[in-house]
C-alpha cells in the first residue's frame, strides 16, 4: 500500500492533512522561520538552513527571504541561482532548477493542483474527525533547465518544464512547457522568439 508521500509524488489523489506529511511541512516552518530570520551578512548560516530544508542545493545559491516552501524535500536547486524576495514554491511534487537560475521577486512555483469540477475536487462525506482533507489534491513536477531568467511575478504551473537558457517575462502564466533558448511571456505564456 502506498503511503501518502508516494502518492502526492505518483501524481495520485493524495491526503493533504496526513500526519507524516503535516510533520513535513511544519519541519519546513521551522527550518524557514529561521532562515527567513537569519542576517544577509550570515550567509553561512544560510546555507547551513538550506541544506536542512531542500534535497539539494548547490554552492552559491542565494535566496532573499522572505521565502516560502512548503516541503523542501522534494526541491533540487543548481549552482550559483540566485531566488529573489517574496516567492513561493509549493513542492508537493519535485521541483528542479538548474544552474544559474535567476528566479525574480514574487515567482511561484506551483505543483500541486485540484480537480476542477467541485464534486470531483470535494471530499464527499467530509467531517473534522475524518483525518482526511476536505480537498481532493494532486501534484505534478516542474523543471527548471540551467540558465533560465523567470522575470518577477511569474506563474510556472503544475507539469511545465522550462528548457535550458530561456527567459521568461515578467508576470507571465506559464501553463504548458516551454522549449530551450527562447524568450516566452503572457498570461498565457507564448514563445516570442528565439534567442
Amino acid at each position: 500500500m502506498l503511503s501518502e508521500h508516494d502518492k502526492m509524488l505518483s501524481g495520485a489523489i493524495y491526503n493533504t492533512r496526513d500526519p507524516g506529511l503535516l510533520a513535513t511541512a511544519h519541519r519546513a516552518r521551522v527550518l524557514l522561520a529561521e532562515y527567513n530570520s537569519t542576517a544577509s551578512t550570515e550567509a553561512d548560516a544560510r546555507h547551513a538552513l538550506l541544506t536542512q530544508l531542500l534535497r539539494s542545493v548547490a554552492d552559491g545559491v542565494w535566496i532573499e527571504p522572505p521565502f516560502f516552501i512548503d516541503y523542501g524535500i522534494q526541491t533540487e536547486i543548481g549552482l550559483n541561482t540566485f531566488i529573489n524576495v517574496n516567492c513561493v514554491f509549493l513542492d508537493s511534487a519535485e521541483i528542479h532548477i538548474g544552474a544559474n537560475g535567476l528566479i525574480g521577486p514574487a515567482v511561484q512555483l506551483l505543483t500541486a493542483f485540484h480537480p476542477l469540477r467541485a464534486r470531483d475536487r470535494i471530499t464527499p462525506d467530509w467531517t473534522s474527525e475524518s483525518g482526511d482533507s476536505p480537498f481532493r489534491t494532486q501534484a505534478a513536477p516542474i523543471r527548471i533547465g540551467n540558465n533560465v531568467w523567470l522575470g518577477a511575478g511569474t506563474l510556472v504551473m503544475p507539469g511545465v518544464t522550462i528548457g535550458d537558457d530561456t527567459t521568461i517575462g515578467a508576470g507571465s502564466i506559464v501553463t504548458s512547457d516551454i522549449p530551450a533558448g527562447v524568450l516566452a511571456f503572457g498570461q498565457p505564456c507564448r514563445v516570442q522568439r528565439e534567442l
